[in-house]
């Protein structure tokens, strides 16, 4: 009798220990993990939406399949519209009334700049940031933030190398969205240039997203003489630039940024006939691309369309943005086991070490430290042919110099 009730209180005892060790944050309990995210569902910057909707129909995935250690996640998404004022709204929505673990992969470099302050403050996790702005790679004064993709700044970095090295001689035009995330590109584009970019630049014209038309501002650039453009625009301004060039019959070599190189979003709608050679960069896969028709994780994701969304429109690569950073979260999440606390989220996405993602380029993976808070720092340049990207070139490296 005795050794029976020795057993079942060392039985007790180790129960007991093993709950012990668990510690939970805001929004997390025995049966589920709050996870918050602001997304554009309507306004100008709508077409970002379907990020946030890839990663709501993965989360579902990894819920039917056990969810996080046993832990379902609860992805509440809320619609900001692309505007900084109600990102603040909702996200402090997010934070005091729903108690979010952290908040995950919201949209846009404006948005998320109203919100850093507070979130830094509140000790709450901004994780992996849905912008390339290099504002998000700052853990001396901003340790509770993280982006996700390589920067703007590198990649504007890459792109001007790219013309330096194809067009010596290029007049250089450059149409940019007039806020943080059109100057991080701008800055690259002249640290890329260096010394030339006095003489290489014969225009800029920046453009604001209440503008209903840019028709204009490409006007003026056509006539600058320009034979090199830099088209430095989110989605909907992205698409009408691209028509605008194609009807001014304008054939400067147009290079656009990777946010707006959706075949779904961008180019399908203004016609494959006008996106002819234009030049963009990527650091994962196109699921367009036939180089990847039998590539194992194309097939994955395929699968995970096919059972949780099917009704996407597969052309779009804001697909794969939501479904590479859904997975990334659920890898940071795992490797926290039971103790989900807000300071052991940071902890282990500070500490991703060759940590490969099946949609991204060959050679590419996501590496962070405490004094380096980019995961991804690569990209590949990419032409647009026919009806999809190729790429061509070696994989770049964007890092410059502060």
């Amino acid at each position: 009798m005795v050794q029976v009730m020795a057993l079942a209180l060392a039985a007790t005892l180790a129960t007991e220990a093993v709950a012990g060790e668990k510690k939970y944050g805001p929004g997390v309990s025995d049966t589920e993990i709050r996870i918050g995210n602001t997304s554009p569902y309507s306004g100008p910057a709508s077409a970002f939406s379907m990020v946030a909707k890839t990663e709501e129909a993965y989360f579902r995935k990894i819920n039917a399949e056990g969810g996080i250690n046993g832990r379902r996640i609860v992805f509440l998404s809320y619609d900001d519209a692309y505007s900084p004022p109600k990102t603040v709204e909702q996200t402090r929505r997010l934070v005091e009334s729903n108690e979010v673990l952290l908040v995950f992969n919201a949209m846009g470099t404006a948005p998320n700049s109203a919100v850093q302050k507070y979130l830094n403050a509140k000790k709450v996790p901004q994780l992996f940031v849905s912008s390339g702005a290099a504002k998000w790679n700052d853990p001396k004064n901003f340790p509770w933030t993280m982006g996700f993709t390589p920067s703007y700044e590198t990649e504007g970095y890459i792109y001007a190398q790219y013309v330096l090295r194809e067009r010596p001689a290029a007049k250089v035009a450059i149409f940019f969205q007039n806020d943080d995330f059109g100057k991080d590109y701008l800055r690259g584009i002249k640290r890329g240039l260096g010394d030339k970019a006095a003489s290489v630049i014969v225009a800029e014209e920046a453009f604001d997203v209440s503008e209903p038309t840019i028709d204009s501002h490409l006007v003026k650039l056509k006539a600058s003489g320009a034979d090199v453009l830099f088209d430095i625009a989110t989605p909907k301004f992205a698409a009408q630039a691209i028509k605008k060039v194609s009807e001014l019959d304008w054939k400067p070599l147009h290079i656009l940024s990777y946010v707006s190189a959706s075949i779904g979003s961008v180019i399908k709608p203004v016609g494959f006939e006008n996106a002819q050679g234009l030049i963009s960069a990527a650091y994962f896969k196109d699921p367009n691309d036939p180089t990847w028709k039998d590539d194992a994780g194309l097939r994955e994701l395929n699968g995970f369309l096919d059972a949780y969304f099917p009704g996407a429109d597969r052309s779009d690569t804001l697909i794969v943005n939501g479904y590479n950073t859904a997975q990334a979260l659920v890898h940071v999440l795992k490797q926290c086991g039971d103790d989900l606390t807000r300071e052991n989220v940071m902890r282990n996405a500070v500490n991703m070490k060759m940590v490969e993602l099946g949609m991204l380029l060959p050679g590419i993976r996501m590496n962070t430290s405490p004094g380096d808070f980019a995961p991804i720092k690569e990209w590949q340049l990419m032409r647009f042919e026919g009806a999809n990207w190729h790429l061509f070139g070696e994989t770049m490296s964007g890092e410059t110099k502060n």
